[in-house]
């Protein structure tokens, strides 16, 4: 009898021990798009649009271009982002050098939104009429937290948002 409880208690404390792994997902979070180094055609909204091999191919070279020219300014966000954690850690924080740091994170927060605008105008472009109609009437675009009603999810408004793909 002790053999059977010690075996439980192994076996209930390793599902305990691995359940946030699982709840997190695979592929860190990142989806179905994703998977194994598949192509970035692969989100829902464009699956349906039933996209041409040309199509693909020429949507995942901008993407890739994308990614490449976002990287330094997101790489630059992450080191602005450790720095104001050490200016508010700080006994007594500096005024002046937050709001100057968060306003360059701001700023490389903008950058890369123009990019990300620039790089879905250069995709419809490729799109054919008939896309692009069916794309306008996706959810392709949106951000977190609003639906088709126009509310934020959450009580009042507040709290956590949930994704529309």
């Amino acid at each position: 009898m002790r053999k059977l409880i010690f075996l439980s208690m192994i076996v209930l404390a390793g599902i305990i021990l691995t359940a946030p792994a699982f709840a997190f997902g695979a592929y860190g979070g990142r989806g179905p798009a994703y998977r194994n180094g598949e192509s970035c055609c692969n989100t829902p909204t464009l699956r349906s649009l039933n996209l041409s091999d040309e199509q693909k191919t020429k949507i995942e070279a901008l993407v890739y271009e994308n990614q490449k020219s976002t990287r330094p300014l997101r790489e630059k966000i992450f080191d602005k982002s450790v720095e104001l954690r050490r200016l508010w850690s700080k006994a007594n924080p500096d005024r002046d050098k937050i709001y100057a740091a968060q306003k360059e994170v701001r700023a490389l927060r903008d950058e890369i939104q123009d990019k990300r605008m620039a790089l879905r105008l250069e995709i419809r472009k490729i799109l054919t009429a008939e896309q692009n109609e069916k794309l306008a009437n996706s959810h392709w675009g949106r951000g977190p937290g609003f639906r088709p009603r126009g509310g934020m999810r959450g009580r009042d408004g507040y709290g956590p948002a949930t994704y529309c793909p």
